[in-house]
């Protein structure tokens, strides 16, 4: 196992997976000491445990913070496979078994919260809390409405050597990026400042970054198929779960984190904040984990 520091001042590790018959490395960050607290970032094209950074160096005076880059995100590897719900359905249970000795805390952002609900139902022993910011279900081209037919062509065509490549770069130019950012994820425009872009830029730069992006835009890797299944998803649990609703969420978005909050057994809050509430408002974010934690 090889370490080194970044940014977030904590030990970064390689978890080895093996997912049919071939292992992969998978990037995760471990800082602070105490009860062990597992973060998910939140599926998107610019997908990275650095967005966690600022929920983590706030927790880890008190726990033992674990972030994890997804594989085929951030600075896990980003192999050409066919991502599907299956993978990482497989890939988190794997990983927390490998990885922990007692129960986790985890706090799952956007699309990761599907992935952490399914975990805790079928491993009630291996999580003790669940909580999600601004959780969602359904890809952005869905959201939109485009037919499967049409989805799953984009997917493929961006697969493709040549012409895959080139609409995967058209669509992570820092202009296009600041573009989604002010629509759908950060509300203080100010905050995205050609260093911050450019920041973003960079992690899509990596061989093979564009495969499973291409998954998560298209609906591809969504972990339930209705809001239905979702809310039956969290009654089924019997742990506690609390839910951070970003306030300028687009409006099918919110919906659906208004309908888990009106469930009996959730406890939730309202944020100022939209997709990447978890980024841009960490403070405030943490500060109401940190009440629902104690």
């Amino acid at each position: 196992m090889t370490t080194t520091l970044t940014q977030l001042n904590g030990t970064v590790k390689q978890y080895s997976w093996t997912w049919q018959n071939q292992k992969y490395s998978v990037t995760y960050e471990t800082l602070g000491q105490g009860l062990p607290v597992l973060l998910l970032p939140a599926f998107s094209t610019v997908s990275t445990r650095q967005e966690m950074a600022g929920i983590a160096q706030i927790l880890a005076k008190n726990y033992q913070v674990n972030i994890l880059d997804w594989l085929g995100f951030g600075d896990s590897e980003h192999p050409p496979l066919n991502y599907k719900p299956e993978l990482y359905h497989q890939l988190l249970p794997d990983f927390v078994t490998d990885t922990f000795t007692t129960p986790i805390i985890i706090i799952a952002a956007g699309h990761a919260s599907g992935y952490a609900l399914k975990l805790a139902q079928n491993n009630s022993n291996l999580v003790s809390k669940i909580i999600l910011i601004a959780p969602t279900w359904c890809g952005p081209l869905k959201v939109m409405g485009l037919p499967d037919t049409v989805r799953n062509g984009i997917r493929e065509t961006v697969r493709l050597p040549l012409i895959g490549q080139l609409l995967y770069y058209l669509n992570t130019t820092p202009s296009f990026l600041r573009l989604m950012y002010r629509r759908h994820v950060y509300t203080d425009d100010s905050k995205l400042t050609p260093e911050f872009i450019a920041s973003k830029k960079k992690i899509t730069q990596k061989t093979g970054s564009r495969y499973a992006p291409a998954a998560f835009v298209t609906g591809t890797l969504d972990p339930i198929q209705n809001r239905q299944q979702f809310l039956e998803l969290i009654q089924s649990l019997s742990i506690p779960v609390f839910i951070i609703i970003a306030e300028n969420a687009p409006p099918r978005s919110k919906a659906e984190m208004e309908a888990i909050a009106e469930l009996n057994k959730v406890q939730s809050v309202y944020l100022r904040g939209t997709l990447g509430i978890h980024e841009e408002s960490s403070e405030a974010v943490t500060q109401e984990i940190q009440k629902f934690m104690s």
